[in-house]
Formats: structure tokens, sequence, C-alpha cells
């Protein structure tokens, strides 16, 4: 388990969140430049190193009633991703008008399961917090998961 100290390390190298000292030597970090009304990525994180991550509009992870993950346990990668997932999910969308999503998890017969991401301009698939792969559009992106054998949830 990562210690407080290298929790806020991990956190304060995201220069878009903007620390918050808050009750009792907790530590919240927002992200002004939220769409949503969400403000929060980081959400009370204590010296004792528990602490939560707004996961809300991502899919894939066990959330409380206020959209927030747990990230007592999580690794230094796990905590940087979540992160930026967290972050990706709150920035202003372009265009509204696409038909196509902007993270879909996908299964195959094994259930295991892959995140397709969009990030930026390119769709990232991950497998749990390992980069799989990179493309430059959905469509190739999605046309590599059906070879695999992988269909969307």
């Amino acid at each position: 388990m990562l210690t407080f100290e290298e929790k806020l390390k991990i956190i304060e190298s995201f220069p878009e969140l903007e620390r918050k000292n808050v009750s009792l030597g907790r530590v919240n970090f927002h992200y002004a430049n939220s769409s949503y009304d969400q403000k929060n990525v980081v959400f009370h994180l204590h010296p004792n190193g528990n602490g939560f991550v707004y996961a809300g509009k991502m899919t894939g992870y066990q959330t409380n009633d206020k959209g927030m993950v747990n990230i007592r346990d999580f690794t230094e990668k796990a905590l940087r991703s979540t992160i930026r997932k967290s972050i990706l999910s709150l920035i202003p969308k372009e265009t509204e008008t696409s038909n196509e999503p902007e993270e879909e998890v996908w299964i195959n017969d094994n259930t295991v399961t892959l995140t397709l991401l969009k990030e930026g301009a390119m769709w990232n698939v991950y497998a749990e917090d390992t980069l799989d792969g990179t493309f430059t559009t959905y469509k190739e992106a999605a046309h590599y998961l059906g070879e695999e054998g992988f269909s969307r949830i």
C-alpha cells in the first residue's frame, strides 16, 4: 500500500488538479475545468492512506453512492490510471454529435474484459491498468477487439 506522502506525490504530478486542504489533515484535489458539477477528482485523501477518486462516469470500478472508488490499496500504476481516466471523464466534450462512445467495456468468452477509452484524439485499449493497444480511430479499435474475440458489453 502506498503511503499518504507517496499518494500525494502522484496526485500532485497532475498539473490540472488543484489542492484543497480540508479538515482532519485530509486533502481534496479539484479539476476546475470540469464540464460537470463534479469538481472533486480526489476526495478526502487521509494521512492514513485512505481516500477516494471520482469514477462516476467510468465503467469497471466499484463505486459508492457518490461515484467514488476507494484507493486505499491502489498501486502507483492503478492510482495514476484512475486519476487520468477521472480527469478525462470530466473534460468538456467538444462535440456531442458523434455516435462514438467515450468509453466501452468489451468481453471475450473467457470473461476477460478490456476497456476501450478515447483519450484525446486516440483510442486506447486497456487490460485493467495496462495499455494493450492504441488506435487512431474508433473503427480501428473496434475491429481489433472483434478480431481478438471480444464483443461490447
